[in-house]
């Protein structure tokens, strides 16, 4: 949101350097993302000077040419290159000199430099009025008044304001704020803390009356729920043209575009107090009556931007009395109703609407205008005929004509101010600090805050319904708080605290695996939970009827909260791969979202996706496709990390996998992984393999616990390798044969290894062999060979006896 400095002071005779009010402008809360100085003519004319036309004669090697010489106040006269048909001497013109810039409209700038046309030399630019920016016309030279001196600056003889914008990145909540009025009544507020004492200026609308009753239109609000207060009156006898330049400039400082002097004051008095109007062009108006209705959906209305619009049976429409669409309510008029160069008599609107009405009807049709913006959030519905008023008579000051029919105000059921109750200890204890009581009061009156009753213990307030953020004792002291200032607030040096020991939380445990993942060349994703309704057709473990769906979706893309993490992430996944990033690895803790008869829920997950190559391009590097046994590698590493062992592996049922399996702890159901099959993929038109692995976060995070480090001396007599090579049926598992090595040397085997498998032609059939290590160790002592020969035995009959296994 834009505010001009200028049009602020209008409100506050405020001297303070712009900078200063930016930043207690933020400390209201009303953050400032910048200032930006504005000038009605960029450049504000440096370089200008009125100059004196002594000479004048043709240019000798071109007819369209003339050579003149100037005086430009000081200093010789120079010699002025002029192309412009009306030119002569005895005239006083200004004159950009060499050195200065001019802009164009669009602010492109270019230097005046000395140089010769067609052979004669130019010190200069004699201009004409579009040139400088002070008009449209190009049929010649600006002729100024000859009592004008020469060398006079052209700043000094036109109006060029100069003025500072404030950019202001406004919260959605602060619906009060979305004017000049709205700032000004917040700087005040800040101003008093500061000793500051000024009077808000309001504009007067005293003067506003009733010409004739010529022109008289009917008005009738049906849906009274959507628009609880209705006003207009008539204006006739105007004049459409262009603005006078006091409202041109105001517009323009805060990024408007002036179009007539009718929707010029329409959109003057939206930003300077808030309140959205609309005019429209009587003549094509039908019937004399306006009426507020909605109308049957797939009714046509066209918009002013040229556009055919199919409505909707809850869209609130301004009706002709033909009940004819003339306007979407609050949003957008139509192209039968506006002002026009021919208009000659305007019904004028100011209204307040329900903003959830104009919310949804504004993001049905995709419109964003200034006035849905501000009727969407709440405008304050006391200003209503005060703003009909103060735009009524800018149009007959700037576009004459008068007042041909009384205010219509149609207004049924007065909106309530807010009552809350204010407790000094409740207050306390939230800030923190004690602010003195006469300080709060003092704040509270500069809100505009009434006071119903005034207690030791607190105080009874009526909140002015233009502060629809405001209904909660909270934020009450929230506003008393941000213009008190934050900074204001002392607080203690001394932090007083208790050390107790505390098991890992569930969030450090995340923090845990997301460390050990990134380690592992992981990056984390951020998903929206909205998705496409369209997705649960591509997996039947998915139910339709669990979708928790938007009442408003912003598209159609986001119609739906998510219930599984899968397809957010194989957006990201086709997103990176159109962007030739193919070797991806990727992790999201997110939650997935039903709706079930019993309820909502929403449930924790922890999901990997694995494509392409396992590591980076390096010369040093063989490199290795990603594949199942990979990403089980990681899962189980995870696992691992958080304590959860003797895992139970089973097929998955999750049809979202070609093949995968399923990992449990007892009947608790950890993780699904494996690879994404075909048909979804090409969905997303990803053609290499994507490897998945969804974690029921919730479930790990019930059976997982601390992986206990076990810390011993590092052993002071030597360990001991020997190797077996095992011939084995095909059937059995390296499993077996870890397991049963442990249970026949307990005391002396510290480690199993499998190095290599042989399966080939030198075997039989149905037999595979193992190189399998083993390491042996007595931590008080040497073993002798002896002893290392009576444990390999011992191995080599336990094998022999429970696999049927034999020495190669």
């Amino acid at each position: 949101m834009k505010i001009s400095y200028n049009w602020l002071k209008q409100f506050l005779k405020v001297d303070w350097e712009a900078e200063k009010t930016g930043e207690l402008l933020t400390d209201l809360g009303l953050e400032v993302e910048g200032i930006e100085t504005v000038e009605s003519i960029k450049g504000s004319l440096a370089g200008v000077v009125v100059g004196k036309v002594l000479t004048c004669v043709k240019h000798p090697n071109a007819d369209r040419l003339k050579v003149t010489t100037v005086d430009l106040g000081k200093g010789e006269p120079v010699q002025i290159v002029c192309g412009a048909p009306n030119v002569a001497a005895g005239q006083t013109v200004p004159v950009v000199t060499v050195g200065s810039t001019l802009y164009d409209n669009k602010g492109e700038g270019f230097k005046i430099k000395k140089g010769k046309i067609r052979g004669e030399e130019s010190h200069g630019m004699i201009c004409a009025e579009d040139e400088l920016g002070l008009g449209t016309s190009h049929d010649g030279i600006l002729v100024l008044d000859d009592a004008l001196v020469a060398g006079t600056p052209a700043y000094k003889i036109f109006n060029i304001e100069k003025d500072q914008v404030f950019e202001i990145g406004l919260t959605p909540n602060r619906a009060d704020a979305m004017s000049h009025l709205g700032t000004a009544r917040d700087l005040r507020a800040g101003l008093l803390q500061h000793g500051v004492s000024l009077e808000l200026i309001s504009p007067s609308v005293s003067d506003f009356h009733v010409d004739d009753r010529t022109l008289k239109f009917d008005v009738v609000v049906e849906d009274v729920e959507k628009a609880p207060r209705y006003a207009g009156v008539t204006i006739s006898d105007i004049t459409v043209k262009e603005s006078p330049e006091w409202i041109q400039n105001k517009l323009k400082a805060i990024g408007l575009t002036p179009i007539n002097n009718i929707v010029d004051v329409t959109n003057f008095v939206l930003h300077e107090l808030g309140q959205p109007l609309h005019a429209f062009d009587t003549a094509r108006f039908r019937g004399q009556k306006v009426i507020v209705k909605t109308l049957p959906t797939g009714t046509k209305f066209t918009t002013l931007d040229g556009i055919e619009r199919e409505l909707h049976e809850e869209d609130l429409m301004i009706c002709n009395g033909k009940e004819e669409p003339m306007c979407i309510a609050g949003v957008f008029g139509g192209i039968d109703s506006g002002v026009t160069e021919n208009t000659s008599s305007i019904f004028l609107e100011s209204a307040y609407f329900n903003p959830v009405a104009i919310r949804k009807t504004a993001k049905r049709h995709a419109l964003n205008t200034d006035a849905s913006f501000r009727f969407e959030r709440g405008i304050d519905p006391n200003i209503t005929k005060y703003a009909l008023k103060r735009a009524a008579n800018l149009i007959l000051e700037v576009a004459g004509g008068k007042v041909s029919s009384e205010i219509v105000d149609l207004y049924p059921t007065k909106i309530e101010d807010f009552q809350v109750f204010l407790s000094y200890e409740k207050m306390d204890r939230l800030i923190g600090a004690e602010i003195p009581r006469e300080t709060v009061k003092n704040i509270l009156a500069s809100l505009d805050i009434k006071f119903n009753s005034v207690t030791d213990g607190g105080l009874g307030l009526t909140i002015p319904s233009y502060r629809v953020d405001v209904t909660r004792e909270a934020d009450v002291i929230e506003e008393i708080l941000r213009v008190y200032g934050y900074n204001n607030v002392e607080f203690s040096h001394k932090l007083n605290t208790s050390i107790s020991f505390s098991e890992l939380d569930d969030i450090k445990i995340e923090n845990v695996i997301a460390t050990q993942l990134n380690s592992q060349g992981f990056n984390e994703t951020m998903a929206n939970s909205l998705t496409k309704t369209d997705y649960i057709s591509l997996t039947e473990n998915l139910n339709e009827a669990h979708n928790v769906a938007m009442l408003n979706p912003l598209s159609n893309d986001l119609g739906v909260m998510r219930q599984s993490l899968l397809f957010s992430g194989l957006e990201s996944v086709i997103y990176n791969i159109n962007r030739k990033n193919n070797s991806l690895k990727l992790f999201e803790f997110g939650k997935s979202y039903h709706h079930y008869e019993s309820g909502y829920s929403e449930q924790k997950h922890l999901t990997l996706f694995i494509t392409g190559k396992r590591t980076k391009d390096n010369w040093n590097v063989t490199q290795q496709t990603s594949d199942f046994y990979f990403v089980k590698g990681i899962v189980s590493s995870l696992l691992q990390r958080l304590g959860i062992k003797n895992l139970k592996t089973t097929p998955t049922k999750n049809d979202v996998f070609s093949e995968g399996i399923t990992l449990s702890l007892g009947k608790i159901k950890l993780v699904d992984l494996g690879v994404i099959k075909r048909p979804i993929l090409n969905e997303f038109g990803i053609k290499q393999e994507v490897l998945f692995a969804d974690f029921n976060w919730e479930n790990v995070l019930k059976v997982g616990g601390k992986s206990h480090v076990k810390i011993m001396e590092l052993p002071k007599f030597q360990a001991v390798k020997r190797d077996f090579a095992l011939l084995l049926n095909k059937e059995i598992t390296f499993t077996e044969i870890y397991t049963l090595a442990f249970q026949a040397e307990k005391n002396f085997l510290k480690e199993v290894d499998l190095f290599d498998v042989y399966e080939g032609d030198r075997l039989e059939a149905g037999k595979k062999s193992y190189a399998v290590s083993f390491l042996i160790q007595d931590e008080n002592k040497t073993l002798n060979d002896k002893q290392i020969d009576k444990i390999m035995q011992k191995l080599q009959q336990t094998f022999e006896k429970n696999v049927g296994a034999t020495l190669r």
